[in-house]
């Protein structure tokens, strides 16, 4: 039986687009990045980033698996409604796992305010 896509929930939609890295027209963000640059040298640049968005694409088939299946769906799904890159779409990773993977940090007292009293040995 044929469902077309548009059929399906967007969460089913999101997981199918999660088991493989997706495929990107990274083209106008690297233009919008050479037309930045003033053009000077904008076909150069132009190719240079499209080059490094393949290679990031690379780096992300290599290690897509290596990211939870609830973070590469929610990265993608956070990108939709724009012309992403791979370069976003592996920061976005990378902080979904360094935020999981983080250990909480001492907290250190505000400025003037008096920290918690250190506690007294027994028998003293």
């Amino acid at each position: 039986m044929f469902v077309p896509l548009l059929a399906l929930p967007l969460a089913v939609q999101l997981i199918a687009v999660a088991d493989g890295v997706p495929t990107f027209d990274v083209t106008p963000s690297c233009e919008g990045a050479a037309r930045a640059n003033y053009m000077s040298q904008g076909h150069d640049r132009l190719q240079s980033c499209i080059a490094s968005e393949n290679n990031t694409r690379d780096q992300l088939t290599k290690n897509w698996t290596s990211f939870p299946p609830i973070d590469r769906t929610n990265c993608i799904a956070a990108m939709h409604n724009f012309n992403p890159t791979y370069t976003e779409l592996a920061t976005c990773l990378e902080m979904k796992r360094d935020l999981r993977t983080s250990k909480p940090v001492d907290t250190v007292p505000a400025p003037g305010t008096n920290p918690a009293p250190a506690m007294r040995k027994r028998g003293s």
